[in-house]
């Protein structure tokens, strides 16, 4: 997809199940295009922390429950910052073809993946209020 079908398909599905604030700034930053052309291809593929996530993984640690979606996240943000290692390891090890996901049926595609995204975010919900509850009996 281009940024702007990207920027489109978020705003859709920021006006379905999928309405939230991070689907909105995601739009935003998509869809942001200034005299060097679209922002999303100037962002690199490191994230930075801000702690929150670390909490909330420890916190879960500590009272004994699955936060499991956060805690992938947080682990994909370390990932992510390892990125020296990262690309001296795609110099050893073969990634998978090119061709592997090709998508034949667009509309079928984003359909999964806004599910995927659905799927996600109640999972993390569901984890976040059990959290919750365990820190609220101590």
């Amino acid at each position: 997809l281009t940024p702007p079908e990207m920027a489109d398909q978020f705003r859709k599905w920021n006006k379905e199940e999928l309405d939230s604030f991070l689907i909105q700034i995601t739009t935003d930053i998509v869809d942001y295009k200034d005299k060097e052309g679209y922002l999303l291809e100037r962002i690199r593929d490191s994230a930075g922390q801000k702690g929150t996530g670390k909490w909330t993984a420890v916190s879960a640690l500590q009272y004994g429950i699955p936060v499991t979606l956060i805690g992938e996240a947080v682990f994909s943000r370390y990932l992510s910052a390892l990125k020296d290692e990262r690309v001296k390891a795609s110099k050893h090890l073969a990634g998978p073809p090119a061709n592997i996901a090709k998508v034949t049926d667009k509309l079928a595609f984003l359909n999964q993946l806004k599910y995927a995204l659905y799927c996600a975010k109640i999972v993390s919900y569901a984890q976040g209020f059990m959290l919750m509850r365990e820190a609220a009996k101590q």
